[in-house]
């Protein structure tokens, strides 16, 4: 949702229209960025935000655009590769779109690589590394972790961490909190943010600590929390868990509002 929100503000941006461009009119006045695709309602949402990303992209090849469409065409790919193998006894076409689809996004992410191989682009080298192990990508990228691109960008301080996370955990909890200080008002975090702050917090014996990002996760939605061995190694020291649900809940509502400070000092 909010990448197809950020791809019609840029259109309408690019377009200079009063109103931004629809889906339909893209479709009609592109048909070459819609007929490849899944022809039926599977992966709508995702469908719609690919085609939009790929008009951006079309009418102005920058790096960001590109970073945006080959993320768009990921989550589409997951969607639509699922779908694909779904049968349709009486509409075998709608299989067959589905696939054809599939197909048109390993060929688009191949292109958006090969267009991408000298990028300086954050996101982009963090793809190039994470998805083809391109280690000259991930040196680039290290060499610029402490520009404003990077250290402003929720999203990259949460790649960052997954990278960190093998040989420097403190620096790790660090960029996690980083990552939910950006977080903006109203947008729900990744929830490994929150799994992982729990296990590194235990694993430490920090049992306050990953207690309360525990309630914060579950808070969140989390279901796949272990937090009752957590519990148990507070109550067992006689440790009271009231303030500490009382401090999760402010945290999670300062997460929320996009007022989280670390709190590397509770």
């Amino acid at each position: 949702m909010l990448l197809r929100a950020s791809i019609l503000l840029s259109l309408l941006a690019l377009t200079g229209c009063e109103e931004p461009l629809t889906l339909a009119q893209v479709c009609k006045d592109t048909p070459g960025l819609c007929n490849d695709l899944n022809k039926d309602s599977h992966c709508k949402e995702q469908r719609a935000d690919v085609i939009m990303a790929r008009y951006y992209e079309y009418k102005e090849p920058t790096d960001e655009n590109k970073y945006a469409l080959l993320k768009g065409f990921e989550k589409y790919d997951q969607c639509v590769s699922l779908a694909a193998k779904i049968e349709h006894i009486k509409l075998k076409e709608k299989t067959t779109s589905r696939v054809e689809g599939h197909l048109t996004s390993i060929k688009e992410i191949t292109r958006i690589f090969q267009d991408t191989k000298n990028t300086n682009h954050p996101g982009l080298l963090y793809y190039h590394w994470s998805r083809n192990n391109d280690q000259s990508a991930l040196t680039k990228l290290l060499t610029i972790e402490d520009q404003p691109s990077v250290t402003e960008d929720a999203e990259m301080q949460f790649f960052l961490a997954t990278y960190y996370i093998k040989f420097d955990e403190e620096k790790t909890i660090d960029l996690l909190y980083k990552t939910l200080e950006l977080n903006k008002p109203d947008q729900i975090p990744n929830p490994e943010i929150y799994t992982t702050l729990v296990s590194l917090f235990n694993k430490h014996e920090k049992f306050k600590h990953a207690y309360t990002f525990a309630k914060i996760a579950q808070l969140s939605g989390i279901t796949n929390i272990d937090i009752m061995s957590i519990e148990h190694q507070l109550t067992a020291s006689g440790k009271s868990l009231n303030s500490l649900d009382s401090l999760a809940e402010q945290t999670f509502e300062s997460i929320q509002t996009g007022q989280f400070v670390s709190p590397r000092d509770f």
